[in-house]
């Protein structure tokens, strides 16, 4: 019995998933806009192929919604969802901070101070790619800490909707040097073993990013109105 490669077809279409997710999360494709095959494949210089078979995965993803007859758009941002979603993420997060306390050997205590330095200047550079790369490092690394691999594979799906919430607001915020100064307290408790700060931080951490995540889709929101 043979097996039959694997067609580039299917990088291909990784590819063209991956183009138009970055440009929904950097707000190139925001909230509502409708998603032609004709005009996407153009600017992609692809055929409509990989474009139809991405922008299916983007809808089963929750990341774009039936938009007329046969069409698609970008889906509208939803506070409610954005509560429910940082929830789920809050537990998680908590429960990986705890246990990665006290797991940090001194190479890694270095690497998480690193994370922490590239934040910062990620920051400082205003470049939203580079915030939202930054800000995922940090949280895996947590999460690599923890010893319990079903917390990152868990939020796998949820980081894809994290990373587009990211990508909509952090522009605008006011409070991402804040961000950092959460980051570094929690790596602060982990590294010095102390498990209930840990998760605490972890929880207040994806608490407030909720809470400015839903104030931001409600100011968006009314001055469109």
């Amino acid at each position: 019995m043979t097996i039959e490669p694997v067609a580039d077809q299917q990088s291909l279409v990784a590819r063209v998933h991956g183009a138009i997710f970055d440009a929904i999360c950097d707000g190139r494709l925001p909230p509502g806009e409708p998603l032609r095959q004709e005009r996407l494949a153009e600017m992609l210089g692809v055929s409509r192929q990989p474009i139809h078979v991405a922008l299916g995965l983007l809808q089963r993803q929750g990341v774009v919604v039936e938009h007329g007859r046969r069409g698609v758009r970008v889906a509208p941002l939803d506070p409610v969802f954005v509560a429910q979603l940082y929830a789920v993420r809050g537990a998680l997060d908590g429960l990986a901070a705890r246990q990665a306390a006290g797991r940090l050997d001194p190479a890694a205590k270095r690497a998480g101070l690193g994370l922490i330095a590239a934040g910062r200047a990620a920051v400082a550079s205003r470049d939203v790619a580079k915030m939202i790369a930054a800000d995922v490092a940090f949280h895996q690394f947590v999460y690599d800490h923890s010893g319990n691999p079903m917390i990152a594979r868990t939020l796998d799906l949820h980081w894809l909707h994290i990373r587009r919430l990211m990508g909509q607001s952090l522009s605008s915020r006011s409070s991402l040097d804040r961000i950092w100064r959460e980051h570094e307290a929690i790596l602060g408790a982990i590294a010095g073993g102390d498990a209930d700060l840990a998760d605490r931080l972890s929880r207040d951490h994806a608490g407030r990013a909720a809470e400015e995540l839903s104030t931001w889709i409600a100011d968006t929101s009314a001055a469109a109105q």
